[in-house]
């Protein structure tokens, strides 16, 4: 019985190693390839090891021009994201929980912004903020950084909004709280695992978006990770290999330890929208 228990786990226990072995490898080529020299991977395989396991100088030559990139791109994305976790939670409270005329509309307007192909809006505003005098500034991305966050952000807390029971809001207001105490000592407290979620899944798009960073960034010392690691080449622009496989090391680790940390906290958070209490 046992053994026939076994047999029948055994093709989906054999597809989880599969999909491990393929998220894995790419992992492990990089954090190998990250202690190589530029003569191994000139001259050698590409799947053998590396000589040595503490050629940290690779590290601390990424380390030096990686340091100004993760830095832009908490400067842009941080704020943007704080805009849109605030004024996303609060619009999809008043979306779903108040009462008022045009809010369907408004919601639709919302659902047409994600659907608008960013490739669409990148010359109109960069015509835009050439003509405000923003180029040259990380104040493009912040912007636009929250314009493109806000669509999903509003329809998903409106989701996780309604499946909260509307007696717990009329209770509240029964007891004298205003409409933005309601939302900010009830509504917003009730939401932090859904917060935390849409939180993480906007902070990835920002963090890894390419398109928008490498449009409005102008020069070297305004990269953010994904324009510098793209650009990332040694002395008289030969790439050098080893530190820039170090540096995608750096932001891929960066981003896993971020959500290994947060990971139960997600799932709490996605299953919080999908029943309706």
């Amino acid at each position: 019985m046992k053994l026939t228990r076994t047999l029948r786990r055994l093709p989906g226990h054999a597809v989880v190693a599969l999909l491990l072995l393929v998220v894995a490898y790419p992992l492990i080529w990089l954090f190998l390839g990250s202690f190589k020299t530029q003569d191994e991977f000139l001259n050698g395989s590409t799947t053998a090891l590396p000589h040595s396991f503490t050629n940290f100088a690779n590290y601390s030559q990424a380390w030096s021009s990686v340091a100004t990139y993760l830095q832009n791109s908490l400067l842009t994305v941080l704020p943007a994201l704080a805009i849109i976790v605030v004024f996303g939670t609060a619009a999809g409270f008043a979306l779903e929980i108040l009462v008022w005329r045009g809010r369907q509309t408004t919601l639709l307007l919302f659902l047409a912004g994600i659907m608008i192909p960013g490739q669409m809006i990148l010359l109109p505003l960069f015509t835009v903020y050439f003509n405000l005098h923003l180029t040259g500034t990380l104040w493009p991305l912040i912007i636009t950084y929250t314009a493109t966050g806000l669509p999903l952000t509003v329809f998903m807390m409106a989701t996780y909004f309604r499946a909260v029971p509307r007696e717990v809001f009329e209770a509240a207001t029964m007891d004298g709280a205003s409409i933005i105490r309601s939302f900010v000592s009830v509504a917003f407290p009730m939401m932090r695992n859904s917060v935390l979620t849409i939180a993480l899944v906007q902070f990835f798009f920002l963090w890894n978006d390419l398109l928008i960073a490498l449009t409005f960034t102008t020069d070297d010392a305004q990269r953010t990770v994904q324009v510098g690691l793209l650009n990332f080449t040694g002395q008289f622009g030969v790439v050098e290999y080893g530190p820039t496989f170090a540096a995608i090391c750096i932001n891929v680790l960066l981003i896993l330890a971020i959500y290994l940390f947060l990971n139960q906290r997600v799932m709490r958070g996605l299953a919080a929208g999908a029943v309706k209490g």
